[in-house]
């Protein structure tokens, strides 16, 4: 064997193995990206239970402004919107909104919201008792549906956070909806 046929076996037996070891890595990256954000509190992920709201002092002499954002996954045919796109709250006061959304396609269709929370630091204060992205939504073709939040804001939110905005994105998930009911139906 030649030095550059050993050469060459070496080179390639490491770019296999750096490919590999690149490979690993991406798919550690969201465990790792999840664990950094926790540590650092920059998630934005609120909770995904509902929490329970226990009579607190209303702080009335702050207001907090909630913006609404609703995005719908590309391809699915829904619309998607808040009643509202902003409100004023008072810290401890526990509010009602409501989401939109309107099936366009001539099919049923199942959707399931998650949510986000920004800036990061305020989600471990954003506290949802009642969410419509709790559940799945089955809606009928050509149907329309209100979807309620029922949500307070914890007063030991920081005095330099004024505006939090909770953004939802719905996804398509009628193939997994599906495929669950006919696991459950067939045990």
């Amino acid at each position: 064997m030649t030095q550059t046929t050993k050469s060459n076996r070496k080179l390639l037996t490491m770019l296999i193995l750096g490919s590999v070891g690149m490979f690993g890595f991406g798919f550690a990256l969201v465990p790792l990206y999840d664990v950094l954000c926790d540590a650092l509190g920059i998630n934005g992920k609120p909770q995904g239970t509902a929490s329970t709201y226990e009579a607190v002092v209303v702080d009335k002499n702050r207001t907090v402004t909630i913006e609404f954002i609703a995005h719908v996954q590309s391809g699915m045919a829904w619309t998607f919107t808040p009643q509202v796109n902003r409100i004023e709250v008072h810290p401890g006061q526990l509010t009602h909104a409501k989401f939109l959304a309107h099936n366009l396609s001539t099919k049923d269709t199942v959707g399931q919201a998650i949510p986000s929370v920004s800036p990061g630091q305020g989600a471990a204060y954003f506290n949802k008792t009642e969410c419509f992205c709790f559940n799945q939504q089955p809606l009928a073709a050509s149907a329309t549906a209100e979807l309620p939040l029922i949500f307070y804001v914890d007063p030991d939110l920081p005095a330099s956070i004024n505006t939090l905005t909770l953004s939802y994105t719905l996804y398509d998930i009628t193939g997994k909806a599906v495929n669950a009911i006919e696991q459950g139906a067939a045990k």
